[in-house]
């Protein structure tokens, strides 16, 4: 048994920022659990080569949903990291906030602190961004922010064709223009990912203060007279307890913070009691709320050679292998998408419904070896998801042990305005394809393909066929209400040295990517934790 000032349970997006943080102050002890290994394959660090990550376990949880009963009852994988920097290590590197009304919408709910203005400064603290420091971005901060390079005409022409369809363009979709067709910001830096683990954790990892365990798989908070006093967790068959003389700081994200909850007593009494586990605060919310980003694909066969497969012709790649390696600038140093849109589908919408992802290569694309495998044909995709879905669903203990997986119910589509959003977001695609310069370089439409043409049709393809952009929030919420997990400074209500900070706390999703806003999190509980004033 060791003792320290604070706990962090979990090294992903969240834990890294607060390890980095709060071991600053030298005279705080700080460990830092993590139930994944190191983030020491290449593949983690070569931005292109994200999608090899998603099958491989030693660095992907790779959990999976409970049957989803509006989508033709699938279990739909679900990827979360289990490596040092979490699902930072293995996501696609997108930089984005989400619109400033989803922030001062939290605001309006009663949480002092978290609307946008509040906010904007924890961003910019993380940043260093390509813009250098405007009222927007900041530039001294550890996280690299970088643009995606051109490597195709597709930008250019998705955006003239999007602008004869009445959509405009962004210069910049995290500050002054939240909306429209732009190019996208990528936690990229010198052509590598800038995962927190890169980015946050290991200048901090120097410090003597600072204690990192890996494959430590945490079994319970030690709750003492309604305090959190420790953390039980298992490394290579053997159990250790820890305790924190100060705070116990939860960031195993909107899955695992929930579960840790439980397997603590901290949860509905009744579903605990019938696992065997002794409640200690009988809190129905905990598991509850858990949103998603339900997404789709559209993919069109090209009449024109005009995508980037020529790029993984074996002899390229390896070509590009070795620049990448040897100063980073190679089309490894970036992801295929080429365009990132923030659009309103519906005229009552006051901010963006949907986000687009325009790649000018196949979801597919692989490899290929002339005379020996072929290329995939030169195709476009686009990736549309409903950026504020109103679908609920929950995440619950599969038993009392905590090496199994919990169990997910996304339960997508369930309110029928996800569906209607998900359907016009694929039609606002299928008309943006359809217009000059697109339409002369479009042979046909793969997926769904013109079989699909009512909305009956589209409605059952997107069933079958829907995905989520594994941004999942709102498990551990925070509020002003009794019902809340946590409080506006993350506290575990009705739990004293104990709180949560990561995706779980958000009470309704932001309209973008995660993964900025779980660092902007992180930045806020450590400034809480450390008793600093609030930056403006």
């Amino acid at each position: 048994m060791a003792s320290y000032d604070t706990i962090i349970v979990g090294a992903g997006s969240a834990g890294c920022v607060l390890a980095n943080r709060l071991s600053a102050d030298p005279a705080r002890r700080v460990l830092l659990l993590e139930a994944g290994g190191r983030d020491w394959h290449p593949y983690i660090h070569m931005p292109l080569a994200m999608r090899r990550l998603g099958p491989d376990s030693r660095f992907n949880w790779r959990y999976a949903t409970e049957p989803e009963p509006h989508c033709h009852n699938r279990m739909i994988d679900i990827p979360r990291g289990k490596v040092l920097g979490g699902s930072s290590s293995i996501n696609a590197m997108i930089y984005a906030r989400g619109h400033p009304l989803d922030y001062d919408e939290w605001r309006q709910m009663g949480l002092e602190g978290w609307g946008y203005d509040d906010v904007l400064p924890y961003f910019k603290r993380s940043e260093a961004n390509w813009r250098g420091a405007t009222a927007h971005h900041g530039a001294s901060g550890p996280l690299a922010v970088s643009a995606v390079p051109p490597r195709s005409a597709l930008h250019a022409m998705f955006t003239a064709a999007a602008a004869k369809r009445g959509y405009g363009q962004s210069d910049d979709y995290n500050g002054a223009m939240p909306e429209g067709i732009a190019v996208p910001d990528l936690t990229v830096g010198r052509g590598r990912r800038a995962s927190t683990a890169q980015v946050f954790l290991r200048p901090a990892r120097r410090r003597p203060n600072l204690t990192v365990v890996t494959h430590a798989l945490a079994q319970r908070v030690v709750i003492r007279a309604g305090r959190a006093v420790g953390v039980e967790y298992r490394r290579h068959g053997e159990v250790h307890i820890d305790e924190a003389a100060g705070e116990i700081v939860l960031s195993g994200g909107t899955y695992n913070s929930p579960q840790l909850l439980m397997l603590s007593g901290i949860g509905p009494a009744d579903e605990l009691k019938a696992l065997g586990i002794a409640p200690v605060l009988d809190r129905p919310a905990v598991g509850r709320n858990l949103q998603e980003h339900v997404n789709a694909v559209v993919t069109v066969d090209l009449a024109q050679p005009l995508s980037t497969i020529g790029d993984l012709r074996w002899d390229r790649l390896t070509l590009s292998v070795l620049r990448w390696a040897l100063g980073g600038k190679s089309p490894l140093a970036a992801i295929p998408t080429q365009c990132i849109a923030f659009l309103r589908t519906r005229a009552e919408s006051e901010r963006p419904d949907v986000e687009l992802l325009v790649s000018p290569i196949a979801p597919d694309a692989d490899i290929w070896f002339p005379g020996i495998r072929a290329p995939k044909p030169h195709r476009f995709s686009c990736r549309i998801a409903v950026l504020h879905p109103r679908s609920r669903g929950r995440v619950s203990l599969r038993s009392g042990d905590p090496a199994d997986a919990p169990r997910i119910f996304w339960n997508l589509l369930d309110d029928p305005y996800d569906l209607a959003t998900l359907r016009g977001g694929l039609k606002a695609v299928r008309a943006i394809f359809a217009e000059e310069p697109l339409n002369s370089a479009v042979a046909r439409e793969l997926s769904p393909g013109s079989a699909y043409s009512s909305d009956d049709a589209l409605d059952d393809w997107l069933r079958g066929h829907c995905q989520t952009a594994s941004h999942p929030a709102g498990t551990c919420r925070m509020g002003v209400d009794d019902e809340a997990v946590v409080d506006g400074d993350l506290r575990v209500k009705g739990i004293e040295g104990l709180r949560v900070a990561d995706c779980s706390v958000m009470p309704n999703v932001v309209g973008s990517n995660t993964n900025a806003p779980t660092i902007m999190i992180a930045e806020k509980a450590a400034a809480s934790i450390r008793g600093e004033a609030r930056l403006t």
